[in-house]
């Protein structure tokens, strides 16, 4: 029997090493083939993107170069010394909408709310607050 337990180990010590060596070669070959995706990203990433890039860049170069230009020439139109009017509103001056004392001027790009808060009130209810 003592005969028969050693030929077994070497049986089964023969086995884990051939099954050591597949895993090691398999191992090596998941790293390999990992490698060469990673290979493969890269490429992609520098010849793919980048010219889909360039493409996006080619389509709406002229579309936003036209449209710089159309709004530049609106814009000119504006002097932006010329005093415009601002309406009070529930967003811009709550306290002032209705107000017979309200103002609204935009003056080089300043607004004059009314002469007793030229920069508007704060809180809810203005004291200052009189109906047309």
């Amino acid at each position: 029997m003592d005969q028969l337990q050693k030929e077994i180990i070497e049986v089964v010590q023969v086995a884990v090493e051939e099954a050591e060596r597949f895993l090691h070669g398999m191992t090596e070959m998941v790293d390999a083939f990992f490698e060469f995706t990673e290979e493969i990203a890269d490429q992609v990433q520098n010849t793919i993107v980048n010219d889909l890039d360039q493409c996006i860049q080619e389509l709406t170069e002229p579309f936003l170069f036209d449209t710089y230009w159309d709004l530049e020439g609106f814009m000119g139109d504006i002097d932006p010394g010329f005093p415009y009017q601002v309406e009070a509103s529930a967003y811009k001056n709550p306290a002032c909408m209705g107000c017979r004392n309200y103002h609204g001027q935009v003056y080089s790009g300043n607004l004059l709310v009314c002469g007793m808060h030229p920069f508007g009130w704060e809180g809810e209810g203005c004291p200052d607050w009189e109906s047309y």
